[in-house]
């Protein structure tokens, strides 16, 4: 297995890594409960999904 023959400069070494941070997850806002939720999903605190009840909440 190759070994690098120079040492990878602070400046190389962070560019690498500028696409490692985390993103904040993008939310929407339910449209019967006005709750955050992740797009395309069921909203867990109602139980809704476009407009109609696909999960019973207690």
């Amino acid at each position: 297995m190759a070994n690098p023959v120079k040492r990878h400069s602070k400046s190389r070494k962070n560019k690498r890594r500028s696409h490692d941070a985390l993103a904040v997850p993008i939310t929407s806002i339910c449209s019967q409960c006005g709750e955050p939720k992740l797009p395309h999903r069921v909203c867990l605190n109602c139980g809704t999904y476009k407009g109609r009840e696909v999960m019973e909440m207690e």
